[in-house]
């Protein structure tokens, strides 16, 4: 039976140690979109999950980071991401793959790195004033990244280059954006930047009502592939994140989709399986070890 691209690819990556770096914007992604491939190769190679943007920030908080707070039923934001992050580690520890949390605030409390001039006494009446992203729909999830996130970009990339150090080696998995949340182009945008591999996943669940963006997966080449090895587990790796599961999942029910990873081709041409040719048959007159 022939093996299909992405399970020849993982296991050559598997099989040869290489450091494999998932790259989670927020504190469940990394598990929603790839639960099964780390549940698979969590004990078979190097793995860490960073998770980014694992901070909250204290008030006063825009509208939209509000409507989030009560939709979590809870009242306090750092409260709130210091449980997101115990159960993150939870989850991850039960999945055997290293982690760690790098510490940068969510952008739905990220705030402007200076104030808009003449907006600092407003800004208290006004929160969204003091933000690098105002709203959630208008500005959050538009698919575009601030330039106002120029340091978060940077310090993304920092982080790449901290936990994969040198230039020969390792492989990152990140996000490839689809939804269009800021975060997760953020995090894109570092990684393709970054001058390492790059497998790119598809935001579960997201990718459920939205499209991938065809200019980016177009522009590298792309191919998508489908994994569906070690999804019996994973819709309760996802309840493990109690705070977000509900909201996303209000029904209770965890639908169990294939994991998508698309593959630049020059990755699956590392990998592809070369043409095999019959031995050249000698000639009865021809001397053995002449050619």
């Amino acid at each position: 039976m022939a093996v299909d691209p992405l399970t020849r690819f993982v296991r050559t990556v598997v099989g040869s140690d290489v450091p494999i770096l998932v790259l989670s914007p927020h504190l469940d992604d990394a598990v929603l979109s790839c639960g099964g491939l780390l549940g698979w190769s969590g004990r078979r190679a190097p793995v860490t999950v960073a998770s980014l943007f694992t901070e909250a920030a204290p008030p006063p908080h825009t509208l939209s980071a509000r409507q989030y707070l009560k939709q979590t039923g809870t009242g306090d934001a750092e409260e709130l991401y210091a449980e997101r992050r115990a159960e993150d580690l939870r989850v991850l520890e039960l999945l055997e793959v290293g982690w760690r949390h790098v510490g940068l605030v969510d952008g739905l409390f990220r705030r402007l790195p200076r104030p808009r001039p003449g907006t600092t006494r407003l800004s208290g009446l006004l929160p969204e004033l003091a933000h690098v992203y105002p709203t959630y729909r208008l500005h959050l999830s538009r698919g575009r990244v601030s330039p106002y996130d120029d340091e978060t970009l940077r310090a993304v990339g920092a982080t790449i280059d901290a936990l994969l150090p040198g230039t020969d080696g390792g492989l990152v998995l990140a996000p490839l954006g689809v939804g269009g949340h800021a975060d997760h182009v953020l995090v894109r945008t570092a990684a393709e930047r970054c001058g390492r591999p790059v497998v790119y996943y598809s935001d579960f669940p997201y990718n459920q009502h939205a499209d991938p963006d065809a200019r980016f997966t177009t522009r590298h080449g792309l191919i998508a592939r489908d994994w569906e090895r070690g999804l019996d587990r994973k819709a309760d790796l996802i309840r493990g994140y109690g705070t977000q599961a509900r909201a996303m999942f209000p029904e209770g029910r965890v639908p169990r989709k294939p994991e998508v990873y698309l593959l630049p081709e020059s990755v699956e041409a590392m990998v592809r399986p070369r043409p095999t040719h019959p031995a050249p048959t000698r000639s009865a007159r021809t001397p053995r070890g002449v050619s």
